[in-house]
């Protein structure tokens, strides 16, 4: 049975089963290689990586050789599983709820990430600013999360405007912040557990950044690279491209 727990632990072999060793496809063709892109444009000496909130260790099993990684994560299954699926790397993972401060004896890392899960903690003001304590100053902060303009669960959808014979993106709210249950198994109905979305706008996540003394260096908007066959493929491929998936903010540490 669900419950108003915010955590993901009573999901977590759900979210590792969707997941898995490499990814759901939009961690292979999207998430994952552009964040790469972003790691190697902002190179670092020594580099470290940060990953809050890191679930099983997707991203780590990706990086390439000579970047240090720790992945934390409030669930201790999660880290079990990626533990499991990296046993022989030098990475390490650690069990925190990111609701409260993080003490690590180092506290020079050249990059913080958080991936695909700030929409999924109640309050981020906490991770964030543990991702300041924690960076080198003018180090990078790379937040990949599903776009809160376009997806938000419950309040938006698509449409299709049969005399213009377009697909259309309909979003029913946006400024108002969000709590929205998710169920794990909706066939299971009020049997399923559930998981919390929580939406914010764009400007909530500016504010929230600014306040743990980042300064929003660039914003990055990922479309869907899937295409369509069949009659309706034009209208699909062409809304797939004006509607990004993910929203990703490159904020960077400033001197205080």
């Amino acid at each position: 049975m669900h419950t108003n727990d915010t955590t993901w632990e009573t999901s977590s072999s759900w979210y590792d089963k969707i997941v898995g060793a490499k990814g759901h496809y939009y961690h292979q063709q999207v998430i994952i290689p552009r964040v790469l892109n972003i790691l190697e444009r902002e190179k670092r000496p020594q580099p470290h990586l940060l990953d809050l909130a890191c679930g099983q260790g997707i991203l780590a099993r990706h990086l390439p050789k000579g970047i240090k990684y720790l992945g934390i994560d409030g669930s201790a299954s999660l880290i079990h599983a990626a533990q499991k699926y990296d046993p022989k790397s030098p990475h390490q993972f650690f069990v925190h709820d990111l609701s409260h401060p993080l003490e690590l004896p180092y506290k020079e890392f050249s990059h913080a990430s958080c991936v695909l899960a700030v929409q999924n903690i109640p309050n981020p003001a906490p991770l964030f600013r543990t991702a300041f304590t924690h960076l080198r100053t003018g180090a990078p902060f790379i937040i990949v999360l599903n776009h809160p303009a376009f997806r938000i669960p419950r309040q938006s959808g698509w449409g299709v405007d049969e005399q213009k014979k377009l697909q259309y993106r309909r979003i029913d709210r946006y400024m108002t912040d969000l709590k929205i249950p998710i169920q794990t198994h909706p066939s299971k109905q009020e049997e399923s557990e559930q998981t919390w979305s929580f939406h914010h706008p764009i400007s909530y996540y500016s504010a929230q950044l600014k306040q743990a003394g980042f300064v929003l260096d660039q914003i990055e908007e990922w479309c869907s690279d899937k295409k369509s066959v069949g009659k309706t493929a034009a209208m699909e491929n062409r809304s797939r491209q004006e509607f990004p998936l993910f929203m990703t903010l490159i904020a960077k540490k400033t001197a205080h």
